[in-house]
C-alpha cells in the first residue's frame, strides 16, 4: 500500500508507482496499466520537487483514458468511455494510436512500412539468440 501522495507509508523520501504501488483512487484499486505509471510517475515527480522546494505535496488522481488491446490479426478491443469497438475497426485504431504515441517522426516511419511488410507478408520477425552464454570470471 502507498500513500495518497504515491509515497511509501513511514518514508516520505520514497515514492512507489507502477504495478508496485498498491492503491485506491475513488474507491477503486488503481490498475496496474502504463497509462496509471505514467500518470504515478508525473504526480511522483512533482512531489519530489514539491518536497526540494518545501510546498506541500499533491494527491494522487488517476484519469482512465481508455483501454486498447490486440489479441491479433485484425482482432482488437477498443474502450474509450462510451465507445466500444472490436473487431477490425477496434485493430484500426490500436494501430493508428501506437504509431501516433512513438517518440520522434523518424521512429513513425520507420515502423509504419515495416508493419505494412510484416501484415502482408505474414512474416513475424522474432529476436532469437543461438548458441550458449558464457560468463567470463576474472580473478
Amino acid at each position: 500500500m502507498v500513500n495518497a501522495d504515491v509515497s511509501l507509508p513511514g518514508h516520505p523520501e520514497v515514492s512507489v508507482i507502477g504495478i508496485l504501488a498498491h492503491m485506491m483512487c475513488d474507491g477503486k484499486p488503481v490498475p496496474g496499466v502504463s497509462p496509471a505509471t505514467k500518470q504515478m510517475g508525473r504526480c511522483a515527480a512533482r512531489n519530489v520537487l514539491a518536497r526540494i522546494e518545501g510546498r506541500t505535496v499533491s494527491v494522487f488522481h488517476y484519469i482512465d483514458y481508455g483501454s486498447l488491446a490486440t489479441i491479433g490479426r485484425k482482432s482488437a478491443m477498443v474502450l474509450l468511455g462510451k465507445i466500444r469497438l472490436s473487431g477490425m475497426p477496434a485493430w484500426l485504431v490500436w494501430l493508428f494510436a501506437h504509431i501516433y504515441f512513438l517518440i520522434g517522426f523518424r521512429n513513425r516511419i520507420i515502423v509504419m512500412p515495416d508493419w505494412a511488410w510484416a501484415y502482408f507478408s505474414f512474416q513475424r520477425y522474432a529476436r532469437i539468440v543461438i548458441g550458449a552464454w558464457k560468463s567470463e570470471r576474472r580473478n
